[in-house]
């Protein structure tokens, strides 16, 4: 069963909270960056596969666009920590990879985006204001690989308001 766009959450409404496990153990909540910075708060299926790590692979190339005084990109899967860990390492990618782990999915869930017949979360992406309200959101299939350049567009708005 595939997730519909419209199960996610959507544009204009607040984001669900989250606090999550990165990829060294330490606690990271979305609220952490209420009043402080912007949000964009990646889900992906699981690390180690090809497009996954294209999309991570090429958020770590275009770093200072989503990590920056104004930005902050955390990227979700229900890989566990250590998974993250060694992924992150290999992969060096030097921002929060969040372990939704245990319980299972449940962040991924509270999102919209989790698939229960995989048992993982599809490309969900929200872009939060630092007032916790998701401003944009994009939701691709498990094969479906994002665009960069429309999370660049979605940001650059947020800075013109």
């Amino acid at each position: 069963m595939a997730i519909e766009a419209n199960q996610a959450v959507q544009a204009g409404t607040k984001a669900p909270d989250l606090t999550l496990k990165d990829n060294h153990g330490r606690t990271v909540s979305l609220s952490d960056f209420r009043g402080e910075k912007n949000v964009v708060l990646l889900f992906y299926p699981f690390a180690f596969t090809g497009v996954c790590t294209g999309e991570l692979c090429a958020l770590r190339d275009e770093l200072p666009r989503f990590v920056n005084d104004d930005t902050q990109l955390l990227a979700v899967s229900t890989d566990s920590i250590h998974t993250l860990r060694v992924f992150a390492e290999q992969e060096r990618l030097e921002y929060p990879l969040l372990s939704d782990f245990w319980p299972h999915g449940e962040a991924s869930r509270a999102y919209g985006v989790f698939d229960e017949e995989k048992g993982c979360a599809v490309r969900g992406t929200f872009i939060i204001d630092k007032e916790g309200v998701v401003r944009w959101t994009v939701v691709n299939d498990l094969p479906d690989a994002r665009d960069l350049d429309e999370y660049v567009q979605a940001l650059d708005a947020l800075r013109t308001v």
